[in-house]
């Protein structure tokens, strides 16, 4: 079992992915984690060359109904990747594969990249919402009704 930093940073790895999908950052990205996955190993390289445009396939191709399901599968499958590699290597080599993801997910969050799903808000920085005076602020609202509520009983008239 892999310790919680490293399933921390597996997860990571696997938002880093979906998040880059279909952006400028994928091509880069979409190498160094074929290249990180495979080992050296040409034949599993291009295997997962293929997945990753999998990936991207199906999340492009989901861009309206389902698309939020479609993005946490996507990342869990990522994740359980990352996880797999971590765990099958052991002393210098998982650190060695550690780093070489955590500088892979540092690169990608550093390139500025944010994403939300379907109704969500995306922020890449600070966000700061206020209201005065008695008003309402927010970065996304429903049916919102100001004023004072009509009081309980019968209707006064």
């Amino acid at each position: 079992m892999l310790e919680e930093v490293l399933v921390t940073l597996a997860t990571a790895g696997g938002t880093a992915v979906v998040q880059a999908a279909g952006t400028q950052a994928w091509d880069g990205l979409r190498a160094r984690v074929a290249r990180l996955l495979s080992r050296g190993d040409g034949e599993r390289e291009r295997v997962e060359l293929e997945r990753l445009d999998s990936t991207a396939s199906a999340l492009q191709a989901s861009a309206s109904a389902g698309a939020e399901q479609v993005r946490l599968r996507q990342e869990v499958a990522w994740q359980t990747r990352f996880e797999s590699l971590l765990e099958g290597v052991a002393g210098a080599e998982r650190e060695h594969a550690a780093a070489e993801l955590r500088a892979l997910v540092q690169e990608h969050t550093a390139s500025g990249a944010v994403s939300a799903g379907d109704h969500g808000v995306a922020v890449g920085g600070s966000v700061d919402v206020r209201a005065d005076h008695g008003s309402v602020a927010a970065l996304r609202m429903g049916d919102v009704t100001l004023g004072n509520p009509p009081l309980p009983g019968p209707p006064q008239g």
